[in-house]
């Protein structure tokens, strides 16, 4: 499969996905629901989404929850709305990319104010 084409389609996935959770999803357990990043398999079969999700580790749970029940109902809005021979079937997966990036930011601030406190 064309990697161009594959680049497409996830890029496609990615803004139709998260025009759902904006417009389409009213389940209150999605709300702090980010996509990271979604990768697309070269046969255009299934569609790993990355999310990241704001809250407790609980909030985190019931939020998992809410999208799979709602995995179907994603799905067939895929359908209508993206041009593909099949839709592909969707897996979320966790990224924690958010969560490292604030975690980077702490400790290079923690470095900042040690060094000027040595001054």
């Amino acid at each position: 499969m064309n990697t161009n084409r594959v680049r497409k389609v996830e890029v496609a996935i990615q803004k139709e996905f998260s025009e759902i959770l904006q417009r389409d999803i009213k389940d209150p357990r999605i709300e702090f629901v980010t996509v990271t990043k979604v990768k697309v398999t070269p046969d255009l079969r299934i569609a790993n989404i990355y999310i990241s999700i704001y809250g407790s580790d609980e909030e985190k749970e019931q939020s998992i929850k809410g999208l799979e029940s709602a995995k179907g109902y994603i799905r067939s809005l895929f359908a209508k709305r993206l041009e593909l021979r099949f839709t592909p079937e969707i897996r979320f997966l966790f990224s924690k990319s958010i969560e490292e990036g604030i975690r980077i930011s702490k400790l290079i601030s923690e470095l900042k104010w040690k060094e000027g406190k040595k001054s």
